[in-house]
């Protein structure tokens, strides 16, 4: 069955890094796209970075929120999808899911979460 694990969160201050891992099994990961998304306290699921297949010329997406902090990444022969949070905000503290995408916007699978807490 699809699995979808990540790991790497954590408690960071302000102007400070993380980078998120999600190791993927069960499907032929080359072939997907894949996404992260967030949930922040009381708010709502928020898409957040995509990157396409191989296929698809690996190419990546990142909300508005993100862009230029955020960088997402895939390791095919590692089946394992990574975010390297850069500059990070207070606004940045949530719940992070990597999921597996049925295009660059939508999800099918999506993995347990890992919490990142920006706070001083």
């Amino acid at each position: 069955q699809v699995q979808l694990v990540e790991s790497g969160g954590g408690l960071v201050q302000p102007g400070g890094s993380l980078r998120l891992s999600c190791a993927a099994s069960g499907f032929t990961f080359s072939r997907y796209w894949m996404i992260w998304v967030r949930q922040a306290p009381g708010k709502r699921l928020e898409w957040v970075s995509s990157i396409g297949s191989a296929i698809r010329g690996l190419n990546t997406a990142y909300a508005d929120s993100v862009k230029g902090r955020f960088t997402i990444s895939r390791d095919n022969a590692k089946n394992t999808l990574y975010l390297q949070m850069n500059s990070l905000k207070p606004e940045d503290t949530a719940l992070y899911y990597c999921a597996r995408g049925t295009n660059s916007w939508n999800w099918d699978q999506r993995g347990q979460r890992t919490q990142v807490t920006v706070s001083s």
